[in-house]
């Protein structure tokens, strides 16, 4: 379970917030996705989470715990966190760059090497092919696939995904958006994700939050953004993937 109890964060004492006022509650097992548009305060929520950056005031639990009482680099490394453009390590191979989390939390070798295996496997990405390489050598989809089974190296029940897939040509963005919901279902995971994509929104989350300046002002299923807005700026938001529906609609009636 992840609380945010009435979070804001302020970068200027109070002058202005980036986010104001903020509670959710997200479930094991639930994917979330934080949706708005660009500096609505998405992103910012969810580094709170992880402790990139910390709150100005209120409180978030994970599993019962304020985070702010446990170490940010600890509470990082239960964490897996993924991001557009991935961020890999030049200089290190694709097992490497997998294996960094494991071996800061000392794992023995054997226990790396056969994770680095599983999880290359899971992404499809098979060891003896992929391993030995160096990011440079790699599409951007596979370097985002590198990314994610980084994320998951040290088994993670929590996933924090900012515009994972942002980068992504729309063939291997939707192969990897199809990859990551069969993992978090096969693995029980618990995932938060920011994007501004209704459509990857609408077909990826179980429950959206939409956000504006800094603001929650919509929380639900799809379905329930879908057939009861609430709000103004939702409705907005929603009938974007409805036009471009109809419009395939008319293309396939002709």
């Amino acid at each position: 379970m992840i609380k945010l109890r009435s979070i804001s964060k302020s970068y200027d004492d109070g002058a202005s917030y980036s986010v104001r006022d903020v509670s959710l509650e997200i479930d094991p097992g639930a994917f979330l996705v934080l949706l708005g548009e660009s500096g609505c305060g998405k992103t910012t929520t969810l580094k709170m989470i992880n402790r990139l950056i910390d709150p100005t005031s209120g409180s978030i639990e994970v599993d019962g715990r304020e985070v702010g009482e446990v170490d940010p680099v600890a509470l990082r490394r239960r964490i897996g966190y993924v991001f557009q453009g991935v961020g890999l390590f030049p200089h290190l191979t694709v097992a490497e760059n997998i294996a960094v989390v494991p071996r800061l939390l000392d794992w023995p070798p054997r226990a790396i090497r056969e994770r680095v295996d599983e999880l290359l496997e899971l992404v499809g990405l098979p060891p003896n092919m992929y391993g030995d390489r160096r990011p440079e050598a790699l599409s951007g989809g596979q370097r985002q696939r590198i990314g994610l089974a980084r994320a998951l190296a040290a088994r993670p029940k929590i996933m924090l995904m900012d515009e994972p897939f942002g980068a992504l040509d729309p063939i291997n963005r939707d192969r990897l958006q199809d990859e990551y919901k069969r993992i978090h279902v096969d693995l029980d995971l618990t995932t938060v994700m920011v994007t501004h994509d209704m459509t990857e929104a609408l077909i990826m989350a179980d429950q959206i939050a939409v956000m504006s300046g800094g603001r929650l002002i919509r929380s639900g299923s799809p379905h329930d953004l879908l057939t009861d807005p609430g709000d103004p700026y939702v409705a907005e938001l929603m009938e974007n993937p409805k036009r471009q529906v109809r419009r395939l609609e008319t293309l396939l009636s002709n």
